[in-house]
């Protein structure tokens, strides 16, 4: 027979996290009270003197009402090999601790060791020029050899392209999603995704379950921001939403890194303003990493990467030859590449991601890979 679960601070903050209608102010009001733990004996009387409304009051104290509930949920995100790290973990990111509204729970899958090394957010459009996507993938690569670990949404254009050249040699990334842990997003990403599991950490605030909507990814965007000590832009248009990462960089007090672009793409708008109001020009790694000539906290804590890049051809699997044949020969989406190649979806995925990482292959618009 199992021992009755007892509450503690850490599964009752976990259980207001995931009580539906339960948001980061009724949160804080609760830690405000006292002892969460307490909390868990109040009449919903009692929670609406907090300020909650009726319907988040009997949210709140039915949730409460089932420590095996809440206990449960751990096991189950245990088993799918996923973290959870509360704001009162001592493994819960400082840099993220300190931000306006930092998330009261983590759900952290691969390396979290990760979460405490110094990180660089790199942003920008989701439909990037050849120019954008070869500039992200070099600084990435570059950054990331010199010991930063590269902070990105996981979305389309230059998010990819960040990931894929920090895992480049090793690399370090964070991939902050915009979906809970256990979904992908774009779906096309379903290989990288994956990728990042094994060598970098996915990172999400939402619980399991969560309903998507568009909503939720100017939100992830401050968690973004909040890891890193700097944010770099590269082609953003005047309105991009990668902005919003950087207004909470500024807001955060951290550094702004902006790259430049053709005068004439209305992708240069937002990074040249971004220049013009006083955000650092970044062409090179060597450029982030002057910034910090002076922070011995952020390069002390450095570990540059050690590997080699690999040689052209002898460092490809069978399989990445074979494609990547296929793809000099004529390149083509990936629906086009299953049809000639005849490989699983699956593999074709992952030896797409692999040729992308080992800069063999980039991706065009129209969803079209092409060989470098």
């Amino acid at each position: 027979m199992k021992e009755p679960v007892e509450w503690s601070e850490r599964l009752v903050l976990l259980a207001l996290h995931e009580a539906k209608g339960i948001g980061w102010r009724s949160i804080r009001k609760a830690l405000a009270s006292g002892s969460l733990v307490q909390c868990v004996h109040y009449a919903e009387a009692q929670w609406r003197e907090l300020g909650l409304s009726g319907a988040q009051a009997a949210s709140a104290r039915s949730v409460l009402m089932h420590a095996e509930a809440a206990a449960a949920s751990l096991e189950r995100y245990a088993r799918m090999g996923v973290r959870v790290i509360t704001m009162l973990d001592d493994d819960y990111p400082e840099l993220l601790r300190e931000t306006h509204e930092p998330p009261w729970v983590l759900y952290a899958k691969g390396r979290v060791e990760l979460l405490k090394t110094p990180a660089l957010a790199l942003v920008g459009t989701r439909t990037p020029s050849a120019y954008g996507r070869q500039a992200t993938i070099r600084l990435a690569r570059e950054l990331a050899a010199r010991g930063l670990t590269i902070v990105s949404g996981l979305a389309k254009g230059i998010d990819r392209c960040a990931h894929e050249g920090a895992l480049t040699n090793g690399g370090a990334t964070i991939a902050v999603l915009g979906t809970p842990i256990d979904i992908v997003y774009p779906a096309e990403h379903r290989a990288l995704f994956a990728c990042i599991a094994q060598q970098g950490l996915l990172v999400s605030e939402y619980p399991i379950g969560t309903r998507c909507h568009a909503g939720l990814f100017p939100q992830r965007n401050r968690i973004i921001a909040g890891l890193s000590v700097g944010t770099a832009v590269v082609e953003a248009a005047q309105r991009s939403g990668s902005l919003i990462t950087v207004d909470h960089a500024i807001t955060m007090n951290r550094e702004v890194f902006a790259v430049p672009g053709p005068v004439q793409s209305r992708y240069s708008e937002g990074t040249h303003q971004l220049l013009k109001n006083g955000a650092k020009l970044l062409a090179e790694a060597e450029d982030v990493m002057e910034e910090f000539i002076h922070r011995p906290d952020i390069l002390g804590r450095l570990q540059p990467s050690k590997s080699a890049p690999p040689p052209p051809e002898t460092k490809l699997t069978g399989d990445e030859v074979r494609l990547l044949r296929l793809v000099r020969e004529k390149p083509g989406t990936a629906d086009e590449l299953h049809e000639r190649s005849g490989m699983p979806f699956g593999l074709l995925h992952a030896v797409l991601i692999n040729l992308t990482i080992k800069r063999r292959i980039e991706q065009h618009p129209g969803f079209i890979y092409r060989a470098f």
